[in-house]
């Protein structure tokens, strides 16, 4: 009787999309998610005019002329250092988002991105290459943040129908990130040697209008009521973001999740990874985010040039070959985008993973047979731009969305902490080793990426269900078989209602007699 009563109030909780909700989504991920996949690619195209600045400061400060394996590795180190700062700013997730809440910490933490921004911007005036580096650190630790935070935030305040449309927009605010930078890169814009710094500078322009805008948008629900206990709050951001839809409802199944807990405290990482009631969760969230940086993405997006030019393409085609592949990574993350609420998410995840491990055994068997076969090298360009839209339709966005999904309130913020630094040590991993490995290996270091892509495909159809329209509590629940832990009781003896008040509610305590 109580699973049905659980059913019968979760059924309720489906909502409408409303512009308050579609520009919430747009502006944290505008301000945030664009400015990850930005910084991603945008070392890319001056890579060569960022050396030869290295190059021409240590002789001048130095009077020392460095070879050209040291210029690698300092590259090598500005690409990486982005993901160093991006593994810092992801152990502070849990305590941000737990003292300054979701959007709050959103807010605070653009002060970053000013600070970094500028100081990539003045390296050249003031003729210093670790300001590049200290630059690009900083917003890596932007990027750890808010990598974890807009989805945890969107996901929260999205009814449980339209939380994987809204759990996506950030993935493909990521691959415009990628594509603005890849089109501004172009030699015809500011792919020239003096234009550089201003390239590296324009993440402050996005984060700018997001510290404008987003503050006049509510908290999320969520933490107000079962973190904070701010009744008020909670039906005035749900007034906000729902318009239509039962808040009653909504309020009810929180208030099940709140009681569902041991502490409304948030756990602590240690907690979280001794915490055999998620042991499942947690390992599957491990094998997501360790497997969607290992798949080889990031090895794309950070030598692109470079991979174009060893496949044959001539040296005037390569940047135009790479902004194709950026618009390819636009249409196909706005197609998973659009698909997840349909589809579901294991069927993205699956099927992505499953085409990057083809296209990855493709690079290598077109790589070795171009001198043979002059037209492999289209087979390579065309296999890198699989992996890439492979990515982009599923495993770009899912494992963030299904790491909100698998986790109750208190599990949620730890939860974030550990998918972000793994996240980000895997990207640190790829980003500073792939140069080396790939002149130890040539293309056979492809097989290894498919080998990551095929295991994570493997581990999601026998492991993680599919969560598409559960509420946060029935996931949980889902888990409790495999975890070992008793189902428990969803119907408390006292929880809060919903009584009328100008025409959306406002709560009073509620005894079951």
């Amino acid at each position: 009787m109580a699973e049905e009563l659980l059913k019968e109030n979760a059924a309720k909780i489906s909502g409408h999309l409303t512009w308050s909700l579609l520009a919430v989504a747009f502006l944290a991920s505008f301000g945030s998610s664009m400015l990850y996949g930005f910084n991603l690619a945008v070392v890319n195209s001056p890579a060569e005019y960022i050396k030869a600045f290295y190059n021409e400061t240590l002789t001048e400060q130095h009077h020392w002329i460095p070879d050209e394996h040291f210029l690698t590795i300092l590259y090598s180190l500005t690409v990486s250092i982005f993901a160093i700062g991006g593994m810092t700013g992801a152990l502070l997730v849990g305590k941000l988002v737990t003292k300054y809440g979701r959007k709050g910490t959103l807010v605070r933490s653009t002060m970053l991105v000013f600070i970094g921004g500028s100081l990539m911007g003045f390296s050249r005036w003031f003729r210093n290459p670790f300001m590049v580096v200290a630059g690009r650190f900083i917003t890596g630790v932007h990027s750890g943040i808010s990598l974890s935070v807009v989805p945890m935030y969107l996901g929260e305040i999205a009814p449980k129908n339209l939380r994987g449309f809204l759990g996506l927009v950030p993935s493909i605010h990521i691959c415009l990130g990628v594509f603005g930078a890849q089109v501004l890169g172009l030699s015809e814009l500011l792919g020239k040697e003096e234009h550089w710094p201003l390239l590296l500078s324009l993440v402050l322009f996005p984060t700018l209008v997001q510290l404008m805008l987003l503050p006049w948008f509510p908290e999320s629900p969520r933490y107000l009521l079962i973190e904070k206990g701010n009744v008020h709050a909670t039906v005035s951001a749900l007034k906000c973001f729902r318009k239509k839809g039962n808040i009653q409802a909504e309020v009810e199944e929180m208030q099940e999740e709140q009681r569902s807990l041991s502490s409304i405290k948030t756990l602590s990482v240690r907690r979280l990874l001794t915490d055999c009631s998620v042991r499942w969760q947690v390992l599957t969230i491990v094998v997501v985010n360790i497997g969607m940086q290992l798949s080889g993405i990031d090895a794309i997006w950070f030598y692109t040039n470079e991979i174009f030019r060893n496949a044959g393409i001539p040296e005037p085609h390569i940047q135009y070959t790479t902004v194709g592949t950026g618009a390819v990574e636009v249409i196909a993350g706005m197609l998973g985008c659009f698909t997840i609420e349909r589809v579901g998410r294991r069927p993205l995840i699956i099927g992505g993973f499953l085409f990057m491990g083809l296209c990855c055994v493709g690079i290598t068997v077109s790589v070795l047979l171009q001198a043979q076969f002059p037209f492999m090298s289209y087979i390579s360009v065309g296999c890198v731009v699989g992996i890439i839209a492979g990515f982009c339709i599923g495993p770009a966005g899912v494992p963030f969305l299904i790491t909100a999904e698998l986790f109750k309130q208190s599990h949620r913020p730890s939860a974030y902490t550990v998918a972000g630094c793994l996240n980000w040590l895997s990207n640190f991993t790829i980003g500073f080793v792939f140069p080396f490995l790939e002149d130890m290996t040539g293309p056979y270091c492809y097989l290894i990426f498919c080998a990551v892509c095929w295991g994570v495909a493997a581990y999601t159809i026998w492991v993680i269900p599919e969560t598409k329209n559960k509420t946060f509590l029935e996931i949980s629940q889902m888990f409790a078989t495999k975890n070992s832990v008793q189902k428990e009781d969803p119907t408390p003896n006292s929880h809060l209602k919903l009584a009328l008040m100008n025409g959306y509610g406002s709560l009073r305590l509620h005894d079951e007699k």
